[in-house]
């Protein structure tokens, strides 16, 4: 097998990027640039589909936590690393674009926000997006942890952060560790309630975003607010 620095030019993933854009590679080929090196005879493309299918997938790898990633046959510290720093950096770019007093322009900006923050949890958080008159962001938090199949979420508890944010709307959020993001009859009937109490303290609810691990539901989208 040859190394990739004796493929032709335009095979190789670090040039094809370059030339073409990251969606021109394959998952294979983008992790490859992070392992960088071959082993006995496999290209670094090769390592990285092996580490694909000792992971179960593209999801599963990048949840892998650095120690697990480095034990991975041919990645090692280093490209651990590089994966989990790549990681960190996506989230704090989202963070970024909703950070404090940010105009909340484009509701899938907080979308794709809300799906990085809280994709992948193997039980149910459920998040809030604190909103000023303006629809500025205050800020945002992850208000209650649960089990794999539900998360308790007391109004009350809703309400007293609204008002200690001084808050004019909101934006709920909660992911499904089953990966599927339909919302449910229960989140429908927490959304209501939650809706009804904030409401009497003439707070708005913009949204109630559902993520599963491909997709996010939004229920303004629906039309289910």
């Amino acid at each position: 097998m040859l190394p990739i620095n004796c493929w032709p030019k335009q095979e190789r993933p670090r040039e094809r990027l370059l030339s073409q854009g990251a969606q021109a590679l394959s998952d294979a080929e983008l992790i490859s640039l992070y392992v960088r090196t071959g082993r006995r005879g496999r290209s670094a493309v090769d390592v990285a589909r092996a580490g694909l299918v000792a992971a179960g997938g593209l999801k599963a790898l990048l949840e892998m936590n650095g120690l697990s990633l480095a034990a991975l046959a041919g990645f090692g510290p280093a490209s651990a690393a590089g994966l989990k720093a790549a990681g960190e950096l996506h989230e704090r770019y989202l963070t970024a674009q909703l950070r404090r007093g940010c105009l909340l322009k484009n509701p899938a900006d907080a979308q794709a926000f809300l799906a990085a923050r809280l994709r992948g949890y193997p039980y149910e958080v459920f998040a809030c997006v604190f909103l000023d008159q303006h629809h500025r962001i205050i800020c945002y938090e992850a208000l209650f942890r649960g089990t794999i199949d539900g998360a308790s979420v007391p109004p009350r508890e809703v309400v007293r952060q609204a008002l200690a944010h001084n808050a004019a709307a909101v934006i709920f959020a909660h992911n499904h560790p089953s990966g599927i993001a339909e919302p449910s009859q229960a989140d429908r009937w927490l959304t209501g309630r939650l809706k009804q109490a904030l409401s009497l303290i003439d707070i708005k609810v913009l949204d109630h975003i559902v993520v599963g691990d491909s997709e996010a539901a939004s229920f303004a989208e629906r039309g289910l607010l």
